[in-house]
């Protein structure tokens, strides 16, 4: 059923600890994977996605799920909203998979360095665009842009290109981009593709990532009902940062483990975007009288 493989799906539902018949939001709905596994688990799923283009993953959940599956387009830092306007005192757990979506990735959407295709990046189809920003920044916003979000050693370097490049010409296209980064890094061996925490950068300043998960995780904690469980599966080091400082925080939620579960090997060589992900997770405490 599924249009994509999800990441941790055993993992996920360990830490959901799914009961029949409660009900779980999917606050990052995707392609519908995780949502899925939780109605074949026996729980009911409310789903949100900030993407219209969800929609048609939600459809073929629709029918076999029934009552037991409601989606709704929405900003998952509007989650606790989407749960009262639902009808529901509360929820038995919310699950927040942060990575994106193989629909996502797709090469008109703009997110994937590797794929030629329009330097757009927005999930919603609204606001600043990542052509936007690299059109429009000078170098010192740029840089620190790619820094802060990007954690990216050369971004000086790299802005400096970008803002000599883009006095030639626009820059539209990923694959522009790719190769004025491709040029400004320095030689040697590496780890990673030059233009991936740039990237990342980029599609997080568009889309108000991190702001959007701290309100997310706020929320998501006034909706739990009291030994409700939050399982946030994160890709990079800001979102687990965040992740884990929220917890340790709370005065309602206590840590499930200490330290974030990470993918098998196995589920690693089956599906490499898998590779980065952590996951974590934790309880709503109980009520006290």
């Amino acid at each position: 059923m599924p249009a994509h493989t999800p990441v941790m799906v055993a993992e996920c539902l360990t830490a959901l600890a799914v009961q029949p018949g409660a009900w779980y939001l999917d606050g990052t709905f995707g392609a519908g994977g995780h949502s899925w596994a939780i109605l074949q688990a026996g729980g009911s799923v409310l789903a949100i996605d900030r993407d219209p283009g969800t929609r048609r993953y939600a459809d073929l959940l629709t029918v076999p799920a029934g009552s037991q599956f409601r989606w709704v387009e929405a900003n998952f830092e509007e989650l606790a909203g989407v749960v009262q306007e639902a009808g529901l005192m509360g929820v038995a757990g919310v699950l927040l998979d942060l990575g994106l979506s193989s629909m996502q990735l797709e090469a008109e959407r703009g997110f994937a360095f590797r794929e030629s295709g329009p330097l757009d990046m927005r999930m919603s189809r609204h606001g600043e665009s990542a052509a936007d920003i690299v059109n429009s920044y000078d170098t010192e916003t740029l840089a620190e842009l790619l820094y802060r979000y990007g954690e990216e050693r050369y971004s000086r370097r790299i802005a400096r290109a970008i803002i000599a490049a883009r006095s030639e010409a626009q820059i539209t296209r990923t694959e522009q981009l790719v190769e004025i980064i491709q040029r400004a890094y320095p030689g040697g061996p590496r780890r990673d593709h030059p233009a991936r925490r740039t990237f990342q950068a980029l599609r997080i300043a568009v889309n108000d990532e991190l702001g959007a998960l701290e309100t997310a995780l706020a929320g998501s904690e006034r909706c739990l009902l009291p030994g409700g469980r939050l399982v946030v599966i994160s890709y990079h080091s800001l979102e687990d940062r965040i992740v884990k400082r929220f917890i340790r925080a709370s005065t309602q939620l206590e840590a499930l483990h200490k330290r974030p579960l990470t993918a098998s090997r196995a589920e690693i060589e089956a599906n490499p975007r898998a590779r980065s992900a952590k996951l974590r997770s934790a309880e709503r405490r109980g009520e006290t009288s």
